[in-house]
């Protein structure tokens, strides 16, 4: 198996290496701009090739994804939109509705849904019925764009990807399940090989960007990943734990989204308000505040793991969530002084 996942690893580096050559012929390029700071145009690749894995990893591994032809499906529409949205810059309506579609398709072909959000009230199963079908749709939208507002410095998306994507390896092997397990750690080798490039490693000239085929295929695949881990006679985990698991995507959408509903503005508006903007603002430089970001969510993370370990009570793991999303809301602020370094904007997308 190491030297499967070494084999997709260097796949990986060498499909990276030629889309950015593909990129630059055909426009799939970030450009700089006052809300994107960084230098020069950048390959809008990553997210692409992330999807030529997941193909290469169904194709070779097909029983390591449970449903995944419907999976692929669902990831092929995401892929697709997200291209042509980093090429044309879609509206937002026909992003809407392709996560919509998606969800259908989810819920009625593969039967993945949230039909139970476990014990949260005690002795009490907290069951969905049919409001299913309209908090699946949500919870694919709210997992996508979560991701999405991560992805606004170097690295952070991918780190933070491959957090969850370790902690549900660690669940998945530890209940037995080792076709998913083994799928999360084929996911967070592509992203390490994407990181190499992201992070500048090989060279500044040579850095790509996730793009929103990133951001959706990942947001997607870890909903997916999570519902499988919390509902029916499989699960691995309570639903309440995949709280912790994404926890700082989470946390720092909803924030922004009520920062701006409590300042009169559009919750959907692209700005600078994400907790590495903030942590920026406050001091730190993009290397800096995507080492806090990572921290905080291994933190987490591990909180999350070792309570479902423990088998703490699922009321008592939402009380310590919310008292969590509490102090985040609260100590993640502007500074009063703010001043943005002209010598850091070169890193803060």
């Amino acid at each position: 198996m190491l030297y499967q996942l070494s084999g997709l690893f260097i796949v990986v580096l060498l499909l990276l290496v030629f889309a950015r050559q593909v990129a630059f012929a055909i426009g799939l390029v970030d450009k700089p701009s006052d809300r994107k700071r960084h230098q020069g145009h950048i390959p809008l690749v990553g997210g692409i090739v992330l999807y030529l894995a997941i193909l290469l990893m169904l194709l070779w591994q097909p029983f390591w994804m449970p449903q995944g032809t419907v999976y692929l499906l669902c990831v092929t529409v995401l892929a697709l939109m997200g291209a042509l949205d980093d090429r044309f810059d879609l509206p937002v309506a026909p992003r809407v509705f392709a996560q919509g579609g998606i969800a259908l398709v989810m819920i009625l072909e593969a039967g993945m849904q949230l039909e139970s959000f476990g014990y949260l009230l005690g002795n009490t199963e907290l069951l969905l019925g049919s409001l299913t079908l309209l908090i699946t749709p949500l919870a694919v939208w709210g997992a996508i764009n979560a991701y999405n507002m991560v992805d606004g410095i170097d690295g952070q998306l991918g780190v933070l990807s491959c957090v969850t994507f370790t902690a549900l390896a660690l669940l998945f092997g530890i209940s037995g399940q080792m076709n998913l397990a083994l799928w999360c750690l084929g996911l967070m080798v592509a992203l390490a090989a994407f990181l190499l490039f992201n992070l500048g490693i090989f060279g500044q000239q040579n850095k790509v960007f996730m793009g929103d085929t990133g951001s959706m295929v990942i947001g997607f695949t870890v909903l997916w990943l999570l519902i499988t881990a919390t509902q029916g006679d499989q699960a691995v985990m309570r639903p309440v734990t995949a709280l912790w698991l994404i926890a700082i995507p989470l946390m720092d959408m909803v924030t922004v989204m009520v920062r701006r509903l409590m300042r009169h503005q559009s919750p959907f508006k692209a700005g600078r308000d994400h907790i590495h903007h903030i942590l920026m603002r406050h001091g730190l430089n993009a290397r800096q505040a995507l080492g806090m970001s990572c921290m905080l969510s291994i933190t987490l993370a591990c909180v999350g793991i070792c309570s479902e370990v423990l088998l703490l009570p699922e009321d008592l793991m939402l009380l310590a969530f919310v008292l969590c999303f509490i102090g985040y809301f609260s100590l993640l602020r502007e500074p009063r002084a703010a001043t943005v370094f002209p010598e850091r904007r070169s890193a803060d997308r």
